[in-house]
């Protein structure tokens, strides 16, 4: 069983709202199924979709059992960082989708671990064995896997009450004009396009990410950026936000020459669960990562 204490921050939000910041790991319609199911729990009662949550409730969420997995494996190459019996952390390369989903059935990282494991965490449901959280496609870097439920669940705590630390490397357009900030912006879904997400100053969650200036010139800036929070899309919109979009970003920014948007997810420190060691993990700059930073600041 998870238990967890809800924030100031998310008070008023309906339960299912709730969960879906604190649990990312889970989609939100298995959530709303697990509220239904009763497995769900709200300061000791069955929960009902449609609650409220206020500071200080005690939300406790009943670990699903083990589903049968869906997706088939695939030998596709992986980078290993650190590999014990609990846990892995990997160097996702950009291109590779984490999980399947509409219009990515097969070639995911989940068919890849399939066939690098003999077991993964089934608490994802049987389309996300294993994921605690999620990169998006363009985005390479570190990413840690969970290879039974209860180290998913350790982990899945860690990052629902910000303990886990996030460092990303971004390059981006232009120079900003303080070398180092931080950029608090509430995102909420984008009004009219979907499939974006946008500052909402009344309608959107507390978003944190600090930045920090490494390297400048040609046109673009290369920043090191530390989130606090983890809403979808963040890095990218709060950096939109201040002007500075990420180099190849065509959902935020505007098509420039670079293979994707130049964004790594550079360095990930969590707790182990089963050692309770703290562990920091860095994830090698990819090539073309490196050869436009390169070109750009030459």
């Amino acid at each position: 069983m998870i238990e967890l204490i809800v924030p100031n921050e998310h008070a008023g939000l309906r339960l299912d709202r709730y969960l879906a910041l604190a649990f990312p790991q889970f989609s939100r319609s298995r959530l709303q199924n697990l509220i239904r199911t009763g497995d769900v729990r709200l300061q000791g009662k069955a929960a009902r979709t449609r609650e409220t949550v206020h500071p200080g409730d005690v939300v406790r969420l009943t670990v699903p059992p083990l589903e049968e997995i869906d997706a088939q494996a695939e030998e596709i190459p992986l980078e290993i960082l650190f590999e014990d019996e609990d846990l892995l952390v990997l160097n996702k390369p950009a291109g590779l989708v984490v999980h399947p989903g509409a219009g990515n059935q097969t070639h995911t990282l989940v068919n890849a671990l399939l066939h690098h494991c003999t077991n993964l965490s089934g608490i994802g449901g049987k389309q996300r064995p294993g994921i605690v959280h999620r990169l998006d496609k363009e985005t390479s870097g570190c990413l840690v896997v969970a290879k039974n439920d209860a180290a998913h669940q350790h982990l899945a705590r860690q990052f629902a009450e910000r303990e886990v630390k996030k460092n990303y490397l971004a390059l981006v357009s232009g120079v900003p004009k303080r070398p180092r900030g931080t950029i608090e912006a509430p995102i909420g879904r984008h009004p009219v396009q979907r499939k974006k997400m946008a500052v909402h100053p009344t309608r959107g969650r507390i978003a944190k990410t600090d930045y920090r200036v490494l390297q400048s010139g040609g046109g673009v800036s290369l920043l090191e950026c530390a989130i606090h929070s983890g809403r979808t899309h963040q890095i990218r919109v709060h950096l939109h936000h201040i002007g500075h979009p990420v180099v190849g970003d065509s959902l935020y920014g505007r098509k420039v020459a670079a293979p994707r948007q130049m964004l790594h997810a550079w360095k990930l420190g969590f707790t182990h669960p089963r050692t309770g060691q703290r562990h920091f993990l860095e994830a090698p700059i990819p090539e073309d990562f490196r050869r436009l930073q390169e070109s750009a600041f030459r």
